[in-house]
This record gives C-alpha cells, sequence and structure tokens, in this order.
C-alpha cells in the first residue's frame, strides 16, 4: 500500500472533511469563539499549513458544508502560503552583496547557510560579477553576518576565512 493509498489519504467528500490525493480540509470547532475554523493540511506535513475562519450554515449553528469549489479555493491558498513560507525561509538562509574590489572588479559574495539542529553550517562564495566564476569559498559559522563591510573585508583578506 502506498502512501497515497492508506486509508488518511483516500479522496473523501464530506460536510465537514475532504481530502484528495494531496491535502486534507477539516472544519473544526473554532476554540476563541462560538464559530468555527477550516484547516488544511498537505499530506505528510505535521501541522496545518492554513487555519482559518469558516462560514456558519443557514441555521446559524452548524458550520456550512464544504463543497468542490470551496475546497479548490483552500487549496489554492494553503499551497500559496507554504509557497510564500518557503521563499520567506530561502530569503533568510541565502543572502548576497555586490561589491567593487580595489581593481574596479564586481564580485558578488553569497553566503549559504544550511539548518540542521545538530550541525548546522555555511558557506561564504565569492563569485565575479561578469561572468559568474567563482573566485573562492570557505565554511564559516552560521551566524556570519554578510553585509558589504564583511563582504569586502573578506575579498581584501585575499579571501581568508572570517573569524567571525
Amino acid at each position: 500500500m502506498t502512501t497515497t493509498d492508506s486509508p488518511d489519504h483516500l479522496p473523501l467528500q464530506e460536510p465537514r472533511l475532504w481530502r484528495d490525493d494531496l491535502w486534507t480540509a477539516r472544519i473544526i470547532k473554532n476554540e476563541e469563539d462560538d464559530g468555527w475554523a477550516v484547516e488544511m493540511t498537505r499530506h505528510g506535513d505535521p501541522e496545518p499549513a492554513l487555519v482559518g475562519p469558516w462560514t456558519m450554515g443557514r441555521d446559524k449553528k452548524n458550520p456550512k458544508p464544504l463543497d468542490t469549489a470551496a475546497f479548490h479555493t483552500l487549496v489554492k491558498t494553503a499551497a500559496e502560503v507554504i509557497r510564500r513560507h518557503e521563499q520567506q525561509l530561502h530569503a533568510t538562509l541565502n543572502k548576497s552583496v555586490t561589491v567593487t574590489a580595489r581593481n574596479d572588479q564586481r564580485i558578488r559574495v553569497a553566503l549559504s547557510i544550511v539548518p540542521d539542529e545538530d550541525n548546522p553550517s555555511a558557506t561564504l562564495t565569492a563569485y565575479d560579477d561578469a561572468d559568474d566564476s567563482e573566485l573562492a569559498s570557505v565554511n564559516v559559522s552560521p551566524a556570519f553576518r554578510l553585509t558589504t563591510s564583511s563582504a569586502t573585508a573578506w575579498i581584501e583578506s585575499d579571501y581568508a576565512r572570517p573569524r567571525s
């Protein structure tokens, strides 16, 4: 039985629970008030990607049932939330600055951090801005702060490993 064939991943369409091969939408009681909420969870993820308010039904007590249009809108919104989170994480872990060296050469210095609970690491790499060829690369602390001044100092030290 594959992951997508397990009972938790078989397609399902109930008033408060919809599931396709990638996502599950579940209507839940809103813990903060008398209303309802919907949570969207991508299969395999430990937590919902999206939790938001859900519309009350006509009786003003029970939630409005899920339907095809609502499910597709929720999938699109939850996927966008994940995409933005991944973009933000990428931007946090990958930074670069471009500086002009003493010989008027434009050099792009990139810092790439690999988060790891046990052994995080980072690499500082210099590239010739004209042809993107690698000029130098050193391991640095994941706490290294890449700024125009730290990049310039590294270039001027002939790419010696920075101390901090």
